[in-house]
């Protein structure tokens, strides 16, 4: 599974992810609209867009969308995650 990590997304989640995991920011996406990120998101074949943005599903169609979106909270500042578990699943088709 190709996942892909919004700017509000800690990167340091990614390590304990079993997935392909890339950030906008590794990609160059961060100056993007949601809408572009998104797009190029599919065009790219990603799977599943993690963010932390809670009003995505207000501002973008996302039923007509091919990519899953999980939308997450903003985690306390200061959390260490090398010591918690984190999991994905793909999404049922």
């Amino acid at each position: 599974m190709r996942v892909l990590f919004d700017q509000g997304t800690p990167a340091p989640l990614r390590g304990h992810l079993k997935h392909d995991v890339a950030t906008v920011l590794d990609l160059g996406w961060s100056t993007l609209s949601n809408g572009e990120v998104l797009g190029r998101a599919e065009a790219a074949g990603f799977d599943v867009l993690v963010t932390t943005d809670q009003n995505l599903k207000y501002q973008q169609n996302l039923p007509r969308r091919r990519v899953a979106i999980h939308a997450r909270r903003s985690p306390p500042a200061g959390i260490d995650y090398r010591s918690r578990g984190a999991a994905l699943t793909a999404p049922p088709v």
